[in-house]
């Protein structure tokens, strides 16, 4: 198992990264909040976790490894497969997801696009107390600062439409992270930003 990459990043997009190690350029899927703690042209090491299928190797970078631990344990839920965990770290801070389960909190789970309520109750209960307590953790990941360059909205938009939302609903949350006082910096941050808007939102 590759337990963690260190390197320098050479390429920074939506939901990836490529990070140089030893030559190779490592393709690392990841969290919004986790590429945006990332810069093109500095090192950087991430806790991966390699998902291994019949067709596929895929790799997916995480902040620390509190995170990768709650990716990792989110996936022993029946129906919970490494994109939709992904997802809810999308969404929800590790302690965020801690919170969610111990206190049953149904509606919070189901925030994350591709979980209704059975899909919610089954993760509280089946769960139960892997995740441990809230503050367990190695702590949250690093929020990015700066301006947003108005012509990587359409990206941001793009990349929530598939996460679940409508292109409406999307829209609407993009122009309001990218028209607050101190907006996101990039599309990482951006797409981020957005997610936390959207978290108190249904998707319609």
């Amino acid at each position: 198992m590759i337990a963690s990459v260190t390197g320098t990043v050479e390429a920074v997009g939506l939901d990836h990264a490529v990070v140089a190690v030893g030559g190779v350029g490592m393709l690392v899927q990841a969290t919004p909040t986790t590429l945006a703690g990332l810069t093109v042209g500095r090192d950087a090491r991430l806790a991966t976790s390699l998902v291994v299928r019949e067709d596929s190797l895929t790799l997916f970078g995480f902040a620390d490894d509190d995170e990768r631990a709650v990716f990792e344990t989110l996936q022993t839920v029946s129906g919970v497969g490494p994109r939709l965990a992904l997802a809810m770290l999308a969404v929800h801070t590790p302690d965020g997801l801690r919170r969610a389960v111990a206190g049953e909190d149904l509606a919070a789970l189901q925030r994350v696009p591709g979980i209704g309520r059975k899909g919610a109750q089954r993760i509280v209960l089946e769960i139960g107390e892997k995740l441990g307590a809230p503050g367990d953790g190695l702590g949250p990941g690093t929020a990015p600062p700066g301006a947003p360059a108005a012509t990587q909205a359409p990206e941001v938009v793009e990349a929530l439409v598939q996460l679940g939302w409508s292109e409406k609903v999307a829209a609407a949350a993009v122009e309001s992270v990218t028209g607050a006082e101190q907006p996101p910096a990039d599309v990482p941050g951006i797409l981020r930003a957005a997610l936390q808007h959207l978290g108190g939102h249904a998707r319609v």
